[in-house]
């Protein structure tokens, strides 16, 4: 929001998304879409360089170009230092109805969209453009960003896999490319996929664009970037603890298994099946409870036959009342839906998609991991006696 006496800042959307031309489609159909939009571009491919490329363009061309200098060695926090003022300059040029972002390949808009809203200005959407032929291609892609030269830093130990589930899933709006000629046509387990993975997002039809020309203006695209974004919502929104998870869902050969017990499971057993587990979908996300560690809410995050386990703060039902107050309200609403007068939040809720979903299958070895009844009976004094098979993962 602007203060009183400054420059009135443009609203800013933000498009990311590893499909690169897809990505290009989408920021052309934003320019078609509101004459006069400025696109902002840091390029990081030349970070290796000791710099990163700056280019401020509309729907005629570059405006201005420059270099920004690594900082730490990091070409996302070059990113970060430099793109505020380089949205206030725009401001204070005036005459900008839209700023749109764009960001490089591996960028994830999450930071970026808390980083402009801190800086002032308001984030009205965020847009991740994907071709949905790639969605699987993609998310079955275990390679580290950095062997495909679109690691942020060389300190960046993301896969593919990961950065485009997370890249997907933040955005409030997808925009689905059309096949570039000579590319593979999504079909409908593509689509399918892809409103399994993101229920909740808009998702836009544009055109592929090329160097031939720019896709047909029309205000669909725009219209949605332009809705409006909650940063602080979408942040609570993938968080393990109030995550929005997709529901359950079968359709065109593609399935959403929701999984939710009332049980910890055993730390060997689990253990022992997370390679299983791991490759058993597609995509698989969400929070659990082990035996053990029942203070601890730990994160499930898999995509590309690669898991992430981590903790991820206490859960509720672990901490004094005089804390709660400590809790942001969204936290504290989601552990009251899902309360157990006995474990209070501690519960299982993982989510697996997939083409191709052994349900059953997955399902049994899932139940075979909790506690026995015997071993639920024994209650928290045996539990925390169990081998702590964890803690190597979770570096405790």
């Amino acid at each position: 929001m602007s203060e009183p006496g400054r420059f009135p800042e443009p609203p800013v959307v933000i498009v990311g998304g590893l499909h690169a031309d897809a990505r290009r489609a989408a920021v052309a159909r934003l320019l078609a879409d509101v004459p006069g939009s400025v696109v902002l571009h840091h390029d990081l491919a030349t970070a290796a360089a000791g710099t990163v490329v700056r280019t401020v363009r509309d729907a005629t061309g570059i405006l201005a170009a420059g270099e920004a200098p690594l900082v730490n060695d990091c070409a996302c926090c070059a990113l970060r230092e430099d793109l505020v003022p380089e949205l206030v300059r725009l401001a204070e040029a005036g005459g900008t109805p839209l700023a749109v972002v764009e960001l490089w390949d591996s960028v994830e808009p999450k930071a970026m969209a808390e980083v402009v809203t801190a800086g002032g200005f308001t984030v009205a959407g965020v847009v991740t453009a994907v071709d949905p032929a790639l969605v699987l291609p993609y998310l079955g892609n275990g390679d580290d960003l950095a062997e495909g030269g679109l690691a942020a830093a060389a300190t960046d130990q993301r896969t593919v896999a990961d950065t485009f589930a997370r890249q997907l899933e933040y955005a409030s709006v997808l925009a689905l490319a059309e096949p570039l000629p000579g590319s593979p046509e999504a079909d409908d387990e593509d689509r399918e996929l892809l409103a399994q993975l993101h229920p909740t997002a808009r998702r836009v039809p544009i055109g592929h664009g090329n160097p031939a020309g720019t896709p047909p203006a029309g205000p669909e695209l725009a219209r949605a970037a332009l809705a409006g974004f909650d940063v602080e919502a979408a942040a609570a929104a993938q968080h393990p603890a109030c995550a929005l998870l997709p529901a359950e869902a079968d359709a065109h050969g593609v399935a959403t298994l929701v999984w939710h017990r009332r049980r910890p499971f055993h730390p060997e057993r689990l253990y022992a099946a997370l390679e299983d587990l791991t490759c058993a979908a597609a995509r698989s996300r969400g929070r659990f409870w082990l035996a053990g560690k029942g203070d601890t809410l730990l994160h499930w995050d898999a995509a590309g036959g690669a898991l992430c386990v981590e903790g991820a703060g206490p859960w509720l039902a672990s901490l004094p009342d005089a804390a709660w107050e400590l809790v942001p309200p969204v936290r504290r609403a989601a552990a009251a839906l899902d309360w157990h007068p006995e474990h209070g939040d501690r519960c299982q809720h993982l989510v697996f998609t997939s083409p191709g979903l052994d349900r059953d299958g997955l399902e049994r070895l899932l139940e075979s991991c909790l506690l026995t009844d015997a071993e639920y009976a024994a209650g928290q004094a045996a539990w925390d006696l169990l081998p702590p098979a964890f803690d190597t993962l979770l570096e405790v």
